[in-house]
């Protein structure tokens, strides 16, 4: 059964939406998404204003999130007796599947509480244990690795990439949005796939993420 205050949060905002437990294509993991059934209509317009008014991001797995949970799958010595801040956890994949690839602590960090409802749920899903966290500066300078998937979709974002430095020392950013960002701090590693689900049918140049690497030291 979908835990209670998510489904209650979505069907206050798509009337017969209902979160489901969703295998992820190439990856050992789950997560409870917005049913795929839900996105066959049209929303009413008072559907489409309370969802850009607040957005469910927690019930969607965007295409980074999900590139990243496989990056991390298949090497785990990014992740391996390290610990890792998920920022802008969402649904909470990249951690969750950091916590799977060995990672000794994981905290989900988000500004939204049902973001952390979610990651929290979705950690008992998969069967491991996350901390959270709702504000990334009141954490300490103590991570080894801050992930972060699917962040920068908004411009105004960039400027954090400053900042994710002073809490780990090691970065990994994930996103589809951004082309080849420019920072001097930041290097490409890859061009990984993934896809969003439930599916919004987005163009195909969304399915490319890049994944890219800042660290205090050189490796």
């Amino acid at each position: 059964m979908a835990p209670m205050q998510l489904q209650h949060a979505l069907s206050g905002l798509i009337g017969e939406a209902q979160l489901v437990a969703t295998a992820l294509p190439e990856c050992a993991l789950k997560l409870w998404l917005l049913g795929a059934d839900n996105m066959h209509r049209a929303f009413t317009r008072e559907e489409t204003q309370r969802i850009l008014d607040e957005p469910p991001y927690w019930s969607f797995c965007w295409a980074s999130g999900l590139a990243m949970a496989r990056y991390l799958a298949a090497n785990p010595q990014w992740v391996e007796g390290k610990r890792v801040l998920d920022f802008g956890a969402g649904s909470g994949i990249a951690g969750i599947a950091a916590a799977r690839a060995g990672a000794v602590e994981v905290v989900a960090c988000d500004l939204d509480p049902l973001a952390l409802a979610a990651c929290q749920a979705n950690a008992a899903l998969n069967q491991v244990e996350l901390g959270y966290s709702s504000d990334f500066f009141a954490e300490a300078d103590r991570f080894d690795l801050v992930l972060v998937a699917d962040v920068l979709y908004d411009p105004a974002n960039l400027p954090l990439l400053d900042g994710f430095l002073s809490r780990g020392g090691q970065v990994l950013v994930a996103d589809s949005r951004v082309r080849n960002f420019s920072h001097p701090l930041y290097r490409q590693l890859d061009v990984l796939e993934g896809l969003t689900l439930p599916d919004l049918a987005e163009p195909h140049e969304f399915r490319r993420v890049s994944l890219y690497h800042a660290s205090r030291e050189p490796l």
